[in-house]
């Protein structure tokens, strides 16, 4: 097990190394220009040329890449053009929201799916399991922002439950933190309830028909443990896997929604970042998704082995 992990995190190396290169390229050749970010439309050639060569952008494209993977290889994620602050610091300020939000809406989406999947492949061709694959229809088509603003308009402005934008730390009081990550961890887990359900169903309703199901109920084992622990047992590996991608896909959704709902996170850190043309932030952040996906699906891998015993032989 040792050696796979070890394997699976050299092998990740290359595709960080590749992404980073990617980014940069991208990032560098794509139309905008910082230094009038900064200095302004008022700006002369001048000033341009002097901001930008303070920034290092005069500098040939090969050895700004250069500069910036030794850079990376110690540990320095570079220097924001914007605010001058160190790019971590930037992200460890707005790492802690993002977490929460990502966290509470895994949860969530787990909680909620997995149930509904097994209920309507129970339930398959009734009227139950026909309002479960509706609800995913609506849920997978739905773009987040406007389930945002429906929730908004709802329980925010309406209701009057829940504040309408916001974020509240933990260390500030467990009751706010909550209150404030109900709407957007219900915004961000739609498409991510749906596509998880829909998989759910599809996996149990095809484990149900195996031998090792009749016997099971011929033994006269209840209902819900035949589901439960035979039909959702066995079918857990592409289950694990879907969620696995669902939780690498919450990095698209968390900009939108963290736009929405106003929560200074690592989403609005990149939207900003964008906007301004802060190629460093950038980059540092889209790493650092980057890392995450890989160590997401390193440990994907790993369930494999723990709930089909088959894999790690």
């Amino acid at each position: 097990m040792l050696l796979f992990i070890t394997k699976r995190i050299l092998s990740a190396i290359p595709v960080l190394l590749m992404v980073a290169i990617i980014v940069f390229l991208v990032l560098r050749l794509s139309p905008g220009d910082p230094a009038v970010m900064i200095a302004g439309p008022n700006a002369t050639p001048e000033q341009l040329d002097q901001l930008r060569e303070s920034m290092g952008l005069t500098k040939p494209l090969l050895e700004q890449l250069v500069i910036w993977l030794g850079n990376m290889a110690h540990g320095d994620m570079g220097t924001s053009l914007i605010s001058g602050k160190p790019a971590t610091e930037l992200i460890m300020d707005r790492f802690g929201p993002t977490l929460a939000l990502s966290l509470c809406t895994v949860v969530l989406a787990i909680a909620v799916s997995i149930p509904l999947g097994v209920i309507a492949a129970w339930q398959q061709g009734k009227w139950l399991d026909r309002l479960v694959m509706a609800g995913s229809v609506v849920g997978f088509s739905v773009p987040v922002f406007i389930i945002g603003y429906v929730l908004i308009l709802v329980f925010s402005r309406i209701l009057g439950w829940f504040p309408v934008q916001g974020y509240q730390p933990l260390a500030n009081g467990f009751g706010g933190f909550i209150e404030r990550l109900v709407l957007p961890s219900v915004a961000l887990s739609f498409p991510y309830i749906a596509l998880i359900a829909r998989i759910v169903r599809t996996n149990v309703i095809e484990v149900m028909g195996e031998d090792y199901i009749r016997t099971a109920r011929a033994k006269g084992l209840r209902e819900r443990s035949v589901l439960m622990s035979h039909a959702l047992g066995n079918a857990a590996v592409p289950i694990i896997t879907i969620i696995g991608v669902s939780i690498a896909m919450l990095i698209g959704g968390v900009v939108v929604t963290e736009s929405v709902f106003n929560i200074p996170g690592l989403g609005r850190l990149v939207l900003d970042s964008v906007l301004a043309r802060d190629y460093t932030v950038i980059q540092a952040v889209i790493l650092l998704f980057s890392a995450i996906y890989v160590v997401i699906n390193l440990c994907v891998d790993l369930l494999y082995g723990v709930f089909d015993p088959r894999i790690r032989h």
